[in-house]
């Protein structure tokens, strides 16, 4: 789920945050580990030369002993039995141990051997709390300064969060800009937020401008194309019925009278999503095997001579409390696609209590074909002709949407495919 805008700035705050701090730890140990290297070489260094100025003075000289040093000189060609043997085992060389061990010096010349032990508890001590308060004090900066720049930087895009939640509070169809106006703003909206909110205060004019006119034409457009489709269905039933017409202009009849239904479907369907929203369609109770057997009626005249058998079967269908013409439009419409790409097989109608499948065994349609498939004017034709518009699953779609009947499509090239309208009851 993505995150809001405060979110993510709080995000990346902490985030900063916590990079600075390991990058300041890793800084700062390194720092201290070199200078304690630095100065226990430089100490140790001062201590073997004063040691050195002692035995070339006086060679009975006491060189330091205590717990922090041990020195000790042995003459060349002298027993070292006097020096430790892990001190006295050492080859030549200053030693600066990582931590917590001492440091040692083995310093040969032609006149003798200085072994030198020291312990360097005390400096470490020393570096360790001075790097450690160092680094407490950078955290501290650096957590203090980031907080105030993320209170500051929350206070600044909360005016961005604030119109983000006005705007998806909207009714897309009917925007209420009012919050938007410029005496409801908050205090500290800057300039580039009052102008965002003058945009979509414009913008949800024009949209509304947009489907108010769009809804008057089709509501117009639908009405005004009854009466000459009516004269043309009309028409044709009386040719149809007229026994001396030849077999070739029966098959013309036919055509206009299917195309004729069609268009009755799709003008009703128009005229029914045309309505605003606010108005309710008529509601009743019917059986939905009555509208299913209907059109299962309609849909025998496309079959023609086509070897496909078309079966309703009852599962559990039963009665509903819903537009009966909204059902009637989404159940013909998939029962003529279903028809109109099966050449061999059958169409089933299965009526459950909570869905009706309509299930065909026809061509079916591949991932990317069925991704478009309730796009406006897309036809799947085999070769590119047939009869339709393209504009019935999108019709179906739109219903299921506006009477909240989700629709769904399952499809298998060269098996066939499953629309199923799902009841919300």
């Amino acid at each position: 789920m993505p995150h809001g805008l405060p979110r993510k700035i709080k995000i990346a705050f902490v985030v900063q945050a916590l990079a600075a701090s390991l990058v300041m730890a890793f800084g700062i140990a390194c720092a201290e580990f070199g200078v304690r290297h630095v100065l226990l070489r430089d100490r140790l260094a001062d201590e073997a030369a004063s040691a050195w100025t002692q035995v070339n003075a006086s060679r009975g000289a006491s060189l330091p002993h205590n717990s922090r040093m041990a020195t000790y000189f042995v003459p060349a060609g002298a027993s070292a039995a006097s020096v430790p043997d892990d001190l006295r085992n050492l080859p030549p060389g200053v030693r600066v141990p990582f931590w917590g061990a001492r440091a040692t010096v083995v310093d040969r010349r032609p006149q003798g051997t200085i072994y030198l032990s020291f312990d360097p508890s005390f400096s470490d001590a020393a570096v360790f709390w001075t790097g450690g308060l160092s680094l407490l004090l950078a955290l501290l900066v650096t957590y203090v300064s980031a907080w105030l720049t993320y209170r500051t930087s929350k206070r600044m895009v909360a005016p961005v969060t604030w119109l983000a939640g006005v705007v998806a509070r909207w009714d897309p169809l009917s925007p209420n800009t009012g919050p938007l106006s410029p005496h409801n703003l908050p205090v500290d909206a800057g300039l580039e937020v009052r102008r965002l909110a003058h945009a979509l205060r414009g913008m949800a004019a024009r949209v509304s401008d947009f489907i108010d006119r769009e809804r008057r034409f089709t509501r117009d457009a639908s009405h005004e194309l009854r009466t000459p489709l009516t004269v043309i269905r009309v028409a044709s039933d009386l040719m149809a019925a007229d026994s001396a017409l030849p077999e070739r202009s029966q098959r013309a009849v036919a055509r206009i009278q299917r195309a004729g239904h069609d268009m009755q479907s799709v003008i009703d369907a128009f005229f029914i999503l045309a309505r605003d929203t606010e108005v309710e369609a008529e509601r009743e109770r019917f059986d939905v095997h009555e509208v299913v057997d209907d059109e299962v009626e309609l849909a025998r005249r496309q079959v023609g001579d086509k070897p496909v058998e078309l079966r309703v079967i009852d599962e559990g269908g039963g009665a509903v409390d819903a537009p009966r013409r909204v059902l009637s439009l989404m159940v013909g419409n998939l029962l003529s696609n279903a028809v109109r790409f099966t050449e061999a097989g059958r169409v089933d109608v299965v009526l459950r209590p909570d869905r009706i499948e309509v299930r065909d065994t026809g061509i079916g349609m591949s991932e990317d074909t069925l991704a478009k498939a309730f796009d406006p004017f897309f036809r799947h034709d085999r070769d590119g002709g047939g009869e339709g518009m393209g504009i019935g699953l999108s019709i179906v779609r739109r219903l299921g949407e506006r009477f909240r009947w989700p629709v769904e499509l399952e499809s298998t090239p060269g098996r066939g495919t499953v629309a199923t309208i799902h009841f919300q009851r």
